[in-house]
């Protein structure tokens, strides 16, 4: 039985953890512990809303089967909850000829992976998707989808709660403390958070006095899951774990299509991505709102949750810094990382590359759209981590890395992590 069980993160992982801990162990107590005043503030709020069909995976990795898997169930779920999730369909399109053996590679992969309906498109095939689209020849995936994400996040947020769980907001871990007796979390709450009847803490306040930050000591639980997103090695360094992989945080900005040139777009429109790399490149995605997003870049962000430029934590930058991995990557990676500053500071060079794909795209046909950043795990010899990272110790669970499709797989990749730690009671 899990008896008593603390997780750390209030995005759509750690939410689907905690939901699918009561579903196994329905006599488990669980909390979810979120340091913002809502769920779903970071890479579940600020990313495009695709949810991906499992079309560039390596076949039979984690990635692969947990995005199959999480793609059945998390259209279960929004049907059963009534969360919009729109099968647009996507296609990935070879601009020239250099590129066609690379977009075989994705639809050998997609074929190898179960990837349902997939199909290659002519130059004159794929603008019966997307008319305004130009190539050579096109991947076209008719079952990729767009969801709202954070709307899926209040809803699992409301099954924790349904359950018998909770979910503290305003609550951030600041200390791990394994005991004989189980694992105590020191916590830093703000705002209105409430605290427990059991908890150690000293006040801080601010002008006016009203209570800004409260200190507590909460515990013992039995099992705690870390899924922490941008902060998980550092949640994960409370307990002593190995500081590799350390997440390099990498900003992707978006721009907007103006409402009148949205037509440009019927769904989604990708790049044949560089096997080099984890990221996609820069595309265009519909979303379920009818906004129509061009990006992400990807340049290094001066803060774990900087989303703009003049957001700069100085004790973070200096941490991913010093990092030798970040420093080999940087010196294999430099000149993508010169074209990706590039596009960053020239709205016309970031929708010149969209420009690839859909011509009739110009510079005066967006606007300045959100960003996000992307918790990259980068290992000590400077390799980017792709696959899914997880790490048990006892009754301390990490998940160290689950970059995208990590929101797509969210509900499979709790099944995974439970069945590592709370035995399924006999039927």
């Amino acid at each position: 039985m899990a008896g008593r069980v603390a997780v750390i993160g209030g995005g759509i992982l750690g939410l689907a953890v905690a939901r699918r801990i009561g579903q196994v162990d329905p006599d488990a107590t669980v909390t979810v512990f979120e340091k913002e005043q809502d769920v779903a503030r970071h890479q579940t709020g600020r990313n495009s809303g695709v949810v991906h069909a499992g079309l560039y995976y390596k076949p039979d990795s984690l990635k692969a089967t947990l995005c199959r898997r999480g793609v059945g169930l998390l259209k279960e779920y929004c049907a059963a909850h009534h969360v919009r999730y729109e099968e647009c369909g996507k296609i990935v399109i070879a601009v020239d000829d250099s590129e066609l053996d690379r977009l075989a590679d994705i639809e050998s992969r997609a074929q190898a992976n179960g990837v349902p309906g997939t199909s290659m498109l002519d130059a004159v095939g794929l603008r019966r998707y997307e008319p305004h689209a130009r190539g050579v020849a096109a991947l076209h995936s008719p079952t990729t989808a767009i969801v709202d994400y954070p709307a899926v996040a209040r809803a699992l947020r409301e099954d924790v709660r349904d359950a018998g769980g909770s979910v503290r907001t305003g609550a951030e871990v600041t200390a791990v403390d394994d005991r004989g007796d189980g694992v105590h979390l020191g916590l830093r709450v703000r705002g209105t958070a409430r605290v427990t009847p059991n908890g150690n803490h000293a006040t801080a306040s601010r002008a006016g006095g009203t209570v800004a930050e409260v200190f507590e000591t909460v515990g013992p639980f039995d099992l705690l899951i870390a899924c922490a997103g941008l902060q998980s090695d550092q949640v994960a360094a409370l307990t002593g774990e190995d500081p590799s992989p350390q997440i390099v945080p990498f900003r992707g900005d978006y721009w907007l299509l103006r409402p009148e040139r949205r037509g440009l777009v019927h769904g989604l429109i990708y790049p044949v991505p560089d096997p080099r790399y984890p990221f996609l490149g820069i595309h265009l995605t519909r979303r379920v709102d009818g906004e129509v997003l061009v990006g992400p870049n990807a340049v290094l962000a001066t803060a774990r949750e900087g989303y703009t430029l003049s957001t700069v934590q100085g004790s973070e930058l200096r941490r991913t810094l010093a990092w030798p991995g970040f420093h080999k990557m940087a010196r294999t990676h430099w000149k993508t990382g010169a074209r990706e500053i590039l596009r960053t500071a020239s709205r016309r060079a970031f929708i010149a590359e969209a420009r690839r794909y859909v011509p009739q795209l110009e510079a005066a046909d967006v606007v300045r759209g959100p960003a996000g950043v992307r918790a990259q795990a980068v290992t000590r010899d400077g390799s980017l981590v792709d696959d899914f990272v997880l790490s048990i110790n006892g009754r301390i669970v990490h998940v160290r890395n689950a970059p995208s499709p990590g929101a797509t797989a969210s509900l499979a990749i709790a099944e995974h992590i439970v069945s590592k730690v709370v035995p399924e009671p006999a039927a």
